[in-house]
């Protein structure tokens, strides 16, 4: 995902009066580096470390410099990475709706549609003049623990486990709070607006299985598994046999449990593996919900291939996965999403996810936009962890904290602004002599 901000908010003409900075004070020596990366009139308010402020009054979030940390952190790294290293680190801190200041967006000098967002190279002499008055130039501080720093060949078995460690195998009690009792970190497909989590995430299951048309005694693959919840889910409605794969070694061992709980053990296996290493096919259906994005484009092709040879001819692939404008796939690893969230995630255009599913044999035969649901689901899961925020604190850390806030809000604005997408692509691989055993038309895939 990226973390591109909207740009329709407020624009920096229309910021409204500027409180001026007191002479002499840290702000006033802010003030052309503030200009610099937010725009000829700050669209927020900006509070120093003595206390100093500038900016317009009715804004309705204050950023907060805690610390001259902050201006050394984005001396040696300007732009995105900078700054989240600073806000992370606590050099810097927001007061306010997050979403508010997501909001004004628009009035910062570089729309974020780049990487680099923010101060560049260019301005780095009037940044080291400013920090050398401050008592803010010394060696680079050390980036903050929740950086990731990979290492070895990108989407290499052993690199995937990293990345995937690094996200997910930060506390089960943690996703729990954030995600709710389904413990689904994916997108929901809400009924209604006004439906609650749980029922929207039941409501996903329900759709991906009514799409593969699963039925009792099929064999379901279910790549990505997460804590179990597709598995929970086409086991107790519709009588699968699930085998559910996961990099992660918490994420298994919880959905076990919850296998056990709900009395399906007999019905569902969960695996620590490698889609790359299942050699039991084939299978009847495959779910891969939320997983596609750790792929990665040059990969793309073998993983189609692979789980091809793993589905029985006549049998369906939903792939459903996070999509972007046509572009580069790879989030950059000096932005907040490559550092913080998502080390080596990518992000397919939907057209080349058809393509690659078709060259490998299977025809594609639906592909539906959920991007509105993700919007609605994000924002749910940031209402979870702002209820729940002195607990998710105490659990993973203030830093940790910090980047599911804003990685999470940054994301919902990005659906709702269309700069991110989501798809389920459902795909079918056919017998030798043509057939598909597919609905004839969509009402009937659906069950309508």
């Amino acid at each position: 995902m990226s973390t591109t901000l909207p740009h329709d908010a407020t624009s920096a003409t229309e910021a409204g009066p500027t409180v001026a900075a007191p002479p002499g004070s840290v702000a006033e020596t802010l003030q052309p580096i503030l200009r610099r990366l937010l725009g000829p009139r700050l669209p927020v308010q900006v509070r120093a470390w003595d206390s100093s402020v500038v900016g317009p009054p009715s804004s309705p979030t204050t950023v907060v410099v805690d610390s001259p940390d902050a201006l050394r952190r984005m001396l040696w790294a300007p732009g995105e990475l900078g700054l989240v290293r600073a806000y992370v680190a606590g050099d810097l801190h927001l007061e306010g709706d997050v979403f508010d200041l997501l909001q004004v967006r628009d009035a910062m000098a570089d729309p974020l549609e780049h990487v680099e967002v923010g101060l560049g190279l260019k301005d780095i002499p009037e940044l080291f003049r400013a920090a050398r008055s401050l008592g803010a130039v010394g060696r680079p501080l050390p980036p903050p623990r929740e950086e990731a720093r990979l290492k070895g060949r990108r989407h290499s078995p052993a690199r995937d486990r990293a990345a995937i460690a690094h996200h997910y195998d930060v506390g089960n009690d943690f996703y729990r709070l954030v995600l709710g009792p389904s413990l689904t970190y994916s997108c929901a497909h809400w009924p209604t607006p006004h439906s609650t989590l749980e029922e929207a995430q039941a409501a996903k299951y329900e759709l991906v299985c009514t799409k593969l048309g699963v039925r009792p005694g099929m064999r379901l693959l279910d790549i990505g598994c997460g804590w179990g919840g597709m598995a929970l889910h086409a086991a107790e409605h519709h009588g699968a046999q699930v085998v559910g794969i996961t990099l992660s070694k918490e994420q298994r061992q919880l959905a076990t449990e919850r296998a056990a709980a709900a009395g399906l053990s007999g019905r569902i296996e969960f695996r620590q593996q490698d889609y790359r290493d299942i050699h039991d096919g084939p299978f009847d259906v495959v779910s891969s919900i939320g997983m596609f994005e750790h792929v990665g484009e040059a990969r793309t092709a073998e993983y189609m291939d692979d789980v091809y040879a793993l589905v029985r001819p006549g049998g369906r692939l939903l792939n459903h996965a996070i999509s972007r404008p046509p572009g580069p796939s790879a989030i950059s690893d000096r932005s907040f999403i490559g550092r913080y969230v998502f080390p080596d995630g990518e992000l397919m255009e939907v057209g080349k996810t058809v393509s690659a599913m078709q060259a490998a044999g299977f025809e594609v035969r639906d592909v539906e936009s959920l991007r509105e649901h993700y919007a609605l689901t994000l924002r749910a899961w940031v209402t979870n962890l702002e209820a729940n925020w002195d607990e998710a604190v105490r659990l993973v850390g203030e830093g940790r904290t910090r980047v599911w806030l804003l990685y999470m809000a940054a994301s919902a604005v990005n659906f709702e602004q269309g700069r991110t997408s989501i798809h389920q692509v459902l795909g079918v691989r056919a017998h030798p002599d043509g057939r598909s055993d597919m609905p004839a038309t969509r009402r009937e895939l659906l069950g309508l």
